[in-house]
């Protein structure tokens, strides 16, 4: 694996230059195991923390084996976020969140709260069809500068009947680096966007790395295989 403080193979350094060389490289593979493995140990712990406290002590494991199991809380969340789901599609599912979400439309500061997470939950949450169609490549913010993009849609109503443009209107999301969670949405032209081959977790990797982890890392030149 080539990491950014590799020396170059024409370059014999010393031994102080080769420890620390070394000793980056091994940051660079310690620490994405090490934070990986502790945040999903401290959100495990996190949820435990908040569920099984609304669990009541008989039905509790660390009752019967005399030691708290790790995770539990996390199994009881599922089950318990499953069956709320299963209801949640049914018609009487249906009619209860219609009913209790009118109520919250009375309140005025909780509705303000409600409607926020919920329009966060959505997104986040969103199904596939949701998601982002294609990797692009757009010129942008000029001609002659290249950016990477993500197609959402295909621009529809209003936006789509008031530009200026004969053809078809994509919708972009333009990510920034390291963070493509913030960016900006612009809207393109199709025969101005550039699809990629590429699928859309590999193009994020490349704008998070900003630019040092392609693909196909024998040559980026190429399609990943």
């Amino acid at each position: 694996m080539n990491t950014p403080f590799d020396e170059e193979p024409h370059r014999r350094p010393g031994l102080l230059s080769g420890l620390r060389a070394s000793f980056l490289t091994g940051i660079v593979v310690i620490a994405p195991i090490w934070l990986t493995v502790w945040l999903i140990w401290s959100v495990v712990g996190w949820i435990d923390s908040a569920v099984l406290p609304l669990v009541p002590h008989q039905f509790r494991p660390a009752e019967y084996v005399g030691i708290n199991l790790r995770g539990v809380g996390v199994v009881i969340f599922l089950i318990f976020t499953v069956i709320v789901g299963w209801v949640a599609k049914g018609i009487l599912g249906r009619s209860l969140i219609h009913f209790a979400e009118s109520l919250v439309d009375r309140m005025p500061v909780v509705r303000s709260v409600y409607s926020g997470i919920k329009q966060i939950s959505e997104t986040v949450f969103a199904q596939t069809e949701r998601s982002f169609e294609k990797a692009c490549l757009i010129q942008y913010p000029r001609r002659g500068i290249w950016a990477i993009g993500f197609v959402s849609t295909t621009a529809r109503g209003e936006v789509s009947d008031r530009a200026e443009t004969g053809g078809e209107l994509l919708s972009v999301f333009v990510p920034t680096t390291p963070n493509p969670t913030s960016g900006f949405l612009l809207f393109f032209p199709a025969e101005d966007v550039l699809l990629l081959d590429m699928s859309i977790e590999d193009a994020a990797k490349l704008v998070i790395s900003a630019g040092l982890v392609y693909p196909n890392e024998k040559d980026p030149t190429q399609p990943p295989e």
